[in-house]
């Protein structure tokens, strides 16, 4: 193994810090009011968020000084433990339901989305697995076929919580693996023509999905219902302009904007800050996903590679899927903005999972 360079990607990590900077005051920015309507403290999100961030931060400067080989080691346990925690949070008494998903473990309101984890295990598996086989990933019964059933097991099983947003994440990220370790694009795209006409299975088979669709091509056919949440994102996003109305001063986090400091947090960063505001938070992402991608490219063996073109898979298409959303350029799935929007298991796996990633950039040739 390379011998390890003297600090991790500065760049990366000044960009993750300025993005999770940004979110705990948009945090507290977009939820405030709300916090002081449910608990009668302000700064109830943004504690929480805070004390989430630091477990983060401090799980984030653990795994960017641990070899990153030893979670090729323990890749297996961890995908088979994922398995195990799907299958308990579908068990009634044991998983519990938030926004009409079964799709937490925990007590009161604090808990774990074990989906969450199943992105990073995911991918640790398959960088795993397809950089020992990686000649065979040409050959689809070989080498395609068994990481694609273990995939699929994995998104059934979160598609049961319902959680299509959380799925549609890790299949993106692993899929970005499976291509970038030698699949041939024949085989991806023959999968994908499948893939597309399950999903539209999954969509007639469930009438609030179907509504989710209606009201992504047409929210004001139903204003005060499923095209609700489009219309009063759009209407936060239209007012902010190019510098916007000021920090703190959004109208529609006053009840009018649902989850205005989760899914569409972005939609208040827009509406305070204006283009400007949401620009510079996608350029942060783009230096995060491009020297993202500079480590993967220059690590010193192929699952090092993979592993890192995993987490910035997680990272890029959850960015990707939650800007489309509110903007109204795709249907509403339940995506967080990452490092931004408020939530505590995903936030400290995700700076964790950086970590990851930044240890590889250690080890850049």
């Amino acid at each position: 193994m390379a011998k390890a360079r003297s600090a991790p990607d500065v760049w990366m990590i000044v960009s993750i810090l300025f993005i999770l900077a940004i979110g705990l005051v948009m945090v507290y920015s977009a939820s405030a009011v709300l916090a002081f309507h449910e608990f009668g403290d302000k700064f109830y999100y943004v504690k929480r968020q805070m004390l989430f961030a630091a477990l983060g931060i401090g799980a984030m400067f653990v795994t960017m000084n641990a070899d990153y080989w030893i979670w090729k080691k323990w890749s297996k346990l961890g995908l088979f433990i994922c398995f195990g925690l799907l299958v308990c949070v579908l068990i009634p008494g044991i998983g519990v339901v938030r926004g009409g998903a079964r799709s937490w473990l925990g007590i009161s309101s604090f808990g774990i989305q074990p989906s969450e984890f199943m992105k990073l295990a995911m991918v640790m598996f398959l960088a795993k697995l397809l950089s020992e086989k990686q000649q065979a990933v040409t050959i689809f019964t070989k080498g395609l076929l068994p990481p694609l059933g273990i995939l699929g097991l994995a998104f059934g099983l979160i598609m049961m919580q319902p959680d299509l947003g959380s799925g549609a994440v890790m299949v993106g990220a692993s899929l970005i693996v499976i291509y970038t370790s030698g699949a041939r694009l024949a085989h991806l795209g023959s999968l994908a023509m499948v893939g597309v006409a399950g999903l539209i299975g999954l969509i007639i088979a469930a009438p609030y999905r179907m509504l989710r669709i209606t009201a992504f091509l047409d929210p004001w056919s139903d204003p005060l219902g499923s095209g609700y949440q489009i219309i009063q994102s759009l209407y936060a996003i239209g007012p902010g302009g190019l510098v916007g109305l000021g920090l703190g001063m959004s109208r529609q986090k006053f009840n009018y904007l649902p989850e205005p400091q989760t899914d569409f947090i972005f939609s208040i960063v827009a509406e305070e800050l204006g283009f400007i505001g949401g620009l510079s938070i996608i350029l942060l992402f783009g230096i995060l996903v491009w020297r993202g991608m500079r480590t993967a490219i220059a690590a010193p063996d192929t699952f090092g590679s993979l592993l890192a073109v995993g987490i910035v898979g997680i990272v890029a298409v959850q960015v990707f899927i939650n800007i489309g959303v509110v903007i109204g350029m795709m249907p509403v799935t339940g995506i967080t903005l990452p490092l931004v929007s408020y939530g505590g298991s995903s936030l400290t796996l995700l700076l964790t999972s950086l970590g990851i990633l930044l240890n590889i950039s250690r080890y850049s040739r």
